[in-house]
């Protein structure tokens, strides 16, 4: 049975996290893609850059053992599809253990250089950033989506060389991620409440 989303109480006022990670900061890309979000209704009611801790980020990233195995599981399939030895490339084939070599690369990644973290607010706001971002992995990611548009890396070369893939973006995946991560990136006196001139005309 397909489990059922976690729904808002107003979907108007739903909120979802965004980071703009280090390879979008040194990219410059900045202000084009929160031009996006803006353009699209979406309301910035959090911003800020920041160069991420180390506690923050381990609260960020899960070390769950079943989704660590999940992710290791994904991983060793990424190399089994392009002819790779996931054992003679990393040297195990513990999805576990894999899965830890994956969560320490986004940690690394995310602690080399300025985060700008964003709080979203908007009409199914967590859906609708998701759809605007694209596939978490940008080979796939739609022409049109903003990994689509501005991002090429794949797994298979990230894996090759030990690192996370450059997708450029987080976005909550989930309702429930959001309010939990929203909590995490951002202190209740840095969200903002007012109003944009153009909310009447658009919902």
């Amino acid at each position: 049975m397909k489990k059922e989303k976690t729904a808002s109480a107003d979907p108007a006022k739903e909120r979802t996290l965004v980071l703009l990670k280090p390879d979008t900061v040194r990219r410059a890309l900045i202000g084009e893609i929160i031009s996006r979000f803006e353009k699209s209704g979406l309301k910035i009611v959090g911003l800020k850059m920041v160069w991420v801790e180390a506690d923050l980020i381990a609260k960020h990233y899960s070390d769950d053992r079943a989704y660590l195995s999940a992710i290791g599981e994904k991983t060793m399939k990424t190399y089994m599809e392009y002819g790779k030895d996931p054992k003679e490339e990393l040297g195990t084939k513990d999805a576990f253990e894999i899965g830890t070599m994956v969560r320490k690369w986004n940690m690394d990644f995310l602690s080399s250089g300025p985060v700008v973290a964003i709080l979203l607010q908007g009409v199914h706001a967590v859906d609708s950033v998701r759809m605007m971002v694209g596939h978490t992995l940008p080979r796939f990611a739609q022409p049109g989506t903003i990994r689509g548009d501005y991002s090429i890396d794949s797994p298979i070369l990230a894996n090759m060389q030990k690192r996370t893939v450059k997708n450029m973006i987080h976005a909550s995946g989930t309702v429930d991620e959001a309010k939990y991560e929203e909590q995490l990136w951002f202190h209740a006196n840095e969200i903002q409440d007012y109003k944009r001139a153009d909310e009447d005309a658009m919902f």
